[in-house]
């Protein structure tokens, strides 16, 4: 598979494209002014305990206050295990948080007292004991293999050759996750990464010794950087930069941290813009519409709304050439794959409900549920698909962490206010009848004037024409209309002459 990553930079934002292919397959955004917090420390301040939902909420300085369930609380020393928060947090307390999910909407940012800290090839869990390896690891001997490794380096490390000014009591409790890249790595760059976990941690924890709540403790890196760190992997072939200072500063991030990735670095210097390289532009704003259209000629329809996302297949024109069952099976399997893709190019997380046409035919769904699976299985991202249900729906869901491409780059329709629909013209018009109705039983007036938008006019000009003289005929008073150019379709005001 041939892969690149595309990393656009300019003044206002970083844009990151993942490309398999020739295709599209991941966006990744932070603007400078509205930066993902998600992996950032902070000294917080306890605000409110709430008993009855067993959470509480957490000043660290940002705009709304975080949110955190007892589930994400680490007992600390001198306080008693315990699943009732009122026993764990109380109010004014000072605490150290992480960022797990990035505010979303209305809601405060997600945080968790279980402080972890990535780098390339692991993840470091100050306070814990336990080494775990990534599941997308299957061979188990490699499983093994570094496990032995980490395990036997955290016990017999304690004197800490590489920072003797440390006291080792700093690492009597510390585990590691080991990320999938470490598959096949060298046990002395996993040591290494281990050294600098620590380093990182030592500086985080003199930070805190003299910080004050609500304050950052650690940010985590630029987008630019976080890519290399966190998506790029030894069977993607180039990194193109756009930016000669980000590229240069991405040059010495890799070298001291990733050094295979160094010769798969390149500036892009090209007058095109890189992102047109691949019609990525193109790609961002089909992934915007609900419609995805099938080579075949079928489609599916994605709505996102705050509680789920749902999916429906549809065969469109294409028509087949042996059977519908056939004809269905070929689309659904189109489907499946094009799924997988808009999901992650989307970012779409939480509850998914898929809708395949229903297929009578056994195989037939044990097929496109693999292909489903195949098409999942490139996400990075946490995925848990369930088995088709009895209405024939697949359920899923997708790790959320982050806003999805919509969520990031629109807002709701001020027009009808995020419901993806307007009322019509004919309904407006009888909703202006009542309202002149209500004005007619409670003010005395002479006459009424009507201000709406071109749509509306024309309505009651043309087809409303005879029940609008009708009404003027019923309450003895001229109704008079004006176009108001600024108004949208649903927009309207009754003025009393």
């Amino acid at each position: 598979m041939n892969e690149e990553i595309l990393i656009n930079f300019s003044p206002m934002e970083t844009r990151i494209a993942v490309i398999e292919n020739g295709m599209l397959q991941e966006v990744h955004l932070e603007r400078n002014d509205h930066r993902g917090i998600v992996g950032n420390i902070y000294l917080g301040k306890v605000v409110r305990v709430l008993p009855g939902m067993q959470a509480a909420f957490i000043e660290i300085g940002l705009e709304r206050a975080g949110f955190i369930h007892v589930a994400d609380i680490e007992a600390q020393d001198g306080q008693p295990n315990s699943d009732e928060i009122a026993h764990l947090v109380r109010e004014g307390q000072s605490l150290l948080v992480q960022v797990v999910k990035d505010p979303m909407g209305t809601k405060g940012a997600r945080l968790t007292t279980q402080i972890s800290i990535p780098s390339r090839y692991l993840v470091y869990l100050p306070g814990s004991d336990h080494v775990g390896i990534s599941q997308r690891i299957e061979d188990e001997s490699e499983k093994q293999r570094l496990k032995r490794c980490l395990e036997s380096y955290l016990v017999g490390s304690k004197e800490l050759h590489a920072m003797a000014d440390v006291a080792a009591s700093e690492f009597d409790k510390e585990g590691v996750i080991v990320r999938t890249v470490a598959e096949g790595v060298s046990e002395k760059d996993l040591q290494q990464d281990v050294d600098f976990l620590r380093r990182l941690w030592v500086q985080i924890k003199q930070k805190i010794a003299v910080g004050e709540a609500p304050q950052v403790i650690y940010q985590d890196l630029p987008l630019a950087l976080r890519a290399l760190r966190d998506i790029a992997h030894p069977q993607i072939e180039k990194i193109r930069i756009d930016s000669k200072e980000t590229y240069l500063k991405a040059a010495e991030f890799v070298d001291q941290l990733v050094p295979d990735m160094a010769s798969k670095l390149e500036h892009y210097p090209g007058g095109r813009p890189i992102f047109d390289l691949y019609n990525v532009e193109d790609e961002i704003q089909k992934a915007l519409g609900r419609k995805v259209l099938l080579k075949s000629g079928g489609y599916i329809i994605i709505d996102q709304t705050e509680a789920m996302t749902t999916v429906d297949v549809n065969t469109g024109a294409y028509v087949g050439y042996r059977n519908l069952e056939e004809t269905i099976f070929k689309t659904n399997l189109e489907a499946a794959t094009a799924i997988g893709r808009q999901l992650r190019l989307r970012n779409l997380g939480g509850i998914i409900i898929l809708d395949f046409i229903d297929m009578q035919d056994v195989e037939h769904q044990r097929q496109v549920a693999r292909t489903l699976d195949h098409a999942l299985s490139k996400d990075h991202v946490k995925t848990k698909v369930l088995p088709v249900s009895e209405l024939g729906l697949i359920q899923m869901t997708r790790k959320r962490s982050r806003e999805s491409l919509e969520q990031l780059l629109c807002e709701p329709c001020s027009s009808c206010e995020g419901t993806g629909s307007n009322k019509t013209p004919e309904t407006i018009c009888y909703e202006i009848f009542r309202e002149i109705m209500r004005a007619h039983r409670a003010y005395d007036t002479n006459n009424y004037s009507v201000l709406a938008s071109q749509a509306v006019i024309d309505q009651l000009l043309d087809e409303e024409a005879h029940r609008l003289a009708e009404l003027e005929e019923f309450i003895g008073k001229t109704i008079s209309l004006r176009l108001e150019p600024m108004y949208v379709s649903e927009q309207y005001d009754v003025v009393l002459r």
